[in-house]
C-alpha cells in the first residue's frame, strides 16, 4: 500500500483545548507576603537592575562587569538553579537540570544581580528565596531559543513553568518520543500552536506518521526539519513526495539522510518542482538518476532555487526541453550559487544598456555558461578593461565566452586599442565645425568636455532636432547656448518634442526662444503643463504665460504664483504629480 492510500485511509481529527490561564498557589503567596505583582513579559525582581541580554553571548562571561565566569563558579550556579527549579519549584529533575545547564545567558544574568564574594551558589539560593524569576526564560533559552527570538513567547501574566502545564505535557510527549530537547525550541517558533494541544493528541499525531510506515527515528527526523507536519491533519504534500520518490527508488531513509540539520522544508514545494520536472518530459527512471545524481535539485532551500531558475529561463523565452538540458548538463556546484551567478549576469547585462532581444539570446544559448561565471562588478570591469558599454556588449554578443576571463578571481587586462576612442575625437570635432566653431579655440575645447556622445550620435540628435521643424542655423545655435541637449538620446528628445507639440500644442518654433526646454525632464514638463492647462480651463491663469515662465520657474513660486489660486488646485497638483511619477524613481525637478 503507498503512502497516498494510507493516509487516504488514515485520518485524525482533534482539536486541541487551550487551557485557561490559572493562579499558581505558590505566586499567590509572594504576592500576599508582599512582593510586586507580576507585570507584562516579567524577568527579575529587586532593586539592582537587570543586566541586558546582549552583554553576554556565552557562559564565559558574566553580564554584570565582562568579567569571565570560572568553570567553578558557573557550577555552582547551574547546581543552585538546579536545586530551586526542582526543589522548590517542584519542576521534574531531568528538566530541571536541562535548563540550568543549557541557559548561559540567563545564567550570567543572575550572577550579575548576586554578590560575587563568598559562596556563589548560597549567594543565588539566598537571591531566588525571595526573587522569584521567569521561568520561561531559562526554559526557551535550554530547548535552543535566543532572547530575541523568545522575547515573543514569553506569556503576559504568568511566570511559573507550572501556570502552562499544556507545555510542560507536550514539551514531555517530545522528549519521550526520541526529539533532542535543544532542538524543541526550533519546534516550538515554528509550530507554536502544537504546544497547546490537550493531553494525548501530540502523541497521536506523531503515531499517525508511523501509519504511513515510517518507523519513529524518522518521524522524528521530519518533524524536526518540518514542525508544522504536525498542525492539524497528516499532511498530503509530504506524503505524496514520499510516495513519488518511492516510486522511482528512493526510501524514506534516503530521503531523511538529504535533510539537514536546523533547515526547514516545505514539501508542498517540493512536490510543485516533482511536477515541473514531470512537465518537462523527464521520465521516471531519468528522474531518479537526476535526484540520485543532484539531490540539491529537490532539497535546497525545498527545491525554490530550481524553481528560481525555471521560472528565470521560461521568461527569456527557453523551451522545456532546453530548461531540462540544462538540469542534465548542470555544473559541480550548488544550484543556489548557479541562480545567483545567473542573476548577476542579468543584472550586468542590464547595466551595459544591452537589449531585450540580445539579453534573452544568450540566456537560451548560453545558460550554462552565465550560471558558471561569478562576474565582477560592471563598474571595475568597464574601468579596468578601459572600454564603453557598447563595445563591451558587442563583445559579449560576438563571443559570450569572454565572460570566462571577467570572473571574480581572475587577472582582468585592459582591451587593446581599437582606435575608437580616436575615431569618436574626430567626429566630434567635425561636428562642431560644421556648428561654426573655430577649431582648438576656447569656446569649442569647452563645448567639446561637455559633449558625452560620439560623433556619430551627436550628428543622429542634431538631425532629429532639424527634422522637428527647427531650421538648422537655429538649430546651430542653440546647441552652442546649450550643448548639453545632445548629451540625451534620440529618442528623448524626440518624445519631448512630441510633448510639446503633439500633447500640449505649443509650435516647435517655441524651442527657438526656449532651447532650455530641452534640458528639463519628461515627468516635470508634463507635470507642469498639465497643471497649466487645467489651471487655464478653470480661468486661474493667464492663457498668454510664455513656455519659460511655465516650465523654468521652481516649484515652490509655481505653486505660489498659480496653483494656490484655485482653492481645487493643490488636489489636482498633487494627483497629476502622484500619477505621472508614479513609475520614476526621480525625484521632481525644481
Amino acid at each position: 500500500m503507498s503512502y497516498l492510500q494510507k493516509f487516504k485511509t488514515f485520518s485524525l481529527v482533534a482539536s486541541p483545548i487551550i487551557a485557561d490561564n490559572k493562579f499558581n498557589l505558590v505566586r499567590v503567596l509572594y504576592w500576599r507576603i508582599g512582593f510586586s505583582p507580576v507585570f507584562s513579559n516579567p524577568r527579575f525582581y529587586g532593586t539592582k537592575k537587570a543586566p541586558q541580554s546582549g552583554e553576554c553571548g556565552n557562559s564565559t562571561t558574566g553580564s554584570g562587569n565582562g568579567h569571565r565566569i570560572s568553570r567553578a563558579i558557573r557550577k555552582e550556579a547551574q547546581d543552585a538553579l538546579l536545586e530551586y527549579l526542582h526543589s522548590t519549584r517542584g519542576i521534574q529533575f531531568m528538566d530541571a537540570e536541562n535548563i540550568s545547564k543549557n541557559s548561559p545567558i540567563f545564567l550570567a544574568k543572575l550572577l550579575g544581580r548576586v554578590e560575587n564574594e563568598g559562596e556563589i551558589g548560597r549567594s543565588i539560593t539566598r537571591f531566588l528565596r525571595y526573587h522569584p524569576i521567569n521561568e520561561f526564560e531559562p526554559f526557551f533559552e535550554s530547548v535552543g531559543l535566543q532572547p530575541a527570538e523568545y522575547n515573543e513567547f514569553l506569556p503576559r501574566e504568568v511566570m511559573f513553568l507550572s501556570d502552562n502545564d499544556l507545555l510542560l505535557e507536550n514539551y514531555h510527549v517530545l522528549c519521550n518520543y526520541g526529539i533532542e530537547r535543544n532542538k524543541i525550541g526550533k519546534i516550538y517558533k515554528e509550530a507554536t500552536q502544537i504546544f497547546r494541544y490537550d493531553y494525548g493528541v501530540l502523541l497521536s499525531k506523531l503515531k499517525a506518521y508511523e501509519e504511513l510506515g515510517l518507523d519513529q527515528p524518522t518521524v522524528v527526523q521530519f518533524v524536526v526539519c518540518s514542525p508544522y507536519l504536525l498542525v492539524g491533519g497528516v499532511k498530503n504534500g509530504f506524503v505524496k513526495v514520499l510516495d513519488k520518490l518511492k516510486n522511482i527508488g528512493f526510501e524514506p531513509s534516503w530521503v531523511e539522510e538529504q535533510l539537514l540539520d536546523g533547515h526547514s522544508y516545505n514539501w508542498k514545494q517540493i512536490l510543485g518542482l516533482l511536477f515541473w520536472f514531470k512537465h518537462m518530459g523527464c521520465s521516471d527512471e531519468k528522474l531518479a538518476d537526476l535526484i540520485r545524481l543532484r539531490p540539491d535539485f529537490l532539497f535546497e532551500d525545498s527545491g525554490s532555487k530550481s524553481l528560481s531558475l525555471i521560472g528565470l529561463l521560461l521568461k527569456m523565452g527557453s523551451s522545456m526541453m532546453q530548461i531540462y538540458s540544462v538540469f542534465l548538463q548542470f555544473p559541480q556546484m550548488r544550484v543556489g550559487k548557479f541562480v545567483s551567478n545567473i542573476r548577476q549576469c542579468l543584472l550586468f547585462f542590464n547595466e551595459i544598456d544591452m537589449g531585450v532581444q540580445q539579453i534573452g539570446y544568450l540566456f537560451r544559448s548560453h545558460p550554462l555558461l552565465l550560471g558558471s561565471c561569478t562576474l565582477k562588478k560592471t563598474n571595475s570591469l568597464l574601468s579596468i578593461l578601459n572600454v564603453g558599454k557598447k563595445r563591451l556588449r558587442q563583445i559579449i554578443f560576438q563571443n559570450p565566452a569572454k565572460l570566462k576571463n571577467w570572473r571574480l578571481g581572475t587577472r582582468v587586462l585592459p582591451l587593446p586599442d581599437n582606435g575608437e576612442v580616436e575615431r569618436s575625437k574626430q567626429q566630434k570635432t567635425q561636428f562642431l565645425l560644421k556648428l561654426g566653431l573655430e577649431e582648438n579655440s576656447s569656446k569649442m575645447k569647452e563645448v567639446f568636455k561637455v559633449f558625452r556622445g560620439k560623433g556619430e550620435e551627436l550628428q543622429e540628435r542634431f538631425d532629429c532636432i532639424v527634422e522637428a521643424g527647427i531650421d538648422e542655423k537655429d538649430v546651430r545655435r542653440i546647441i552652442k547656448v546649450s550643448p548639453q541637449i545632445l548629451n540625451q538620446s534620440k529618442d528623448i528628445i524626440e518624445l519631448k518634442i512630441d510633448l510639446l507639440v503633439n500633447t500640449f500644442g505649443y509650435p516647435v518654433s517655441a524651442l527657438v526662444n526656449f532651447s532650455s526646454y530641452l534640458s528639463y525632464s519628461a515627468q516635470r514638463v508634463t507635470l507642469r503643463l498639465s497643471m497649466y492647462s487645467w489651471l487655464k480651463e478653470q480661468g486661474a491663469a493667464d492663457p498668454t504665460l510664455a513656455l519659460r515662465t511655465v516650465v523654468a520657474c521652481s516649484e515652490n513660486r509655481f505653486l505660489k504664483l498659480y496653483v494656490h489660486h484655485h482653492p481645487e488646485g493643490m488636489d489636482v497638483w498633487e494627483n497629476l504629480k502622484r500619477e505621472i511619477y508614479s513609475d520614476s524613481l526621480a525625484s521632481p525637478a525644481q
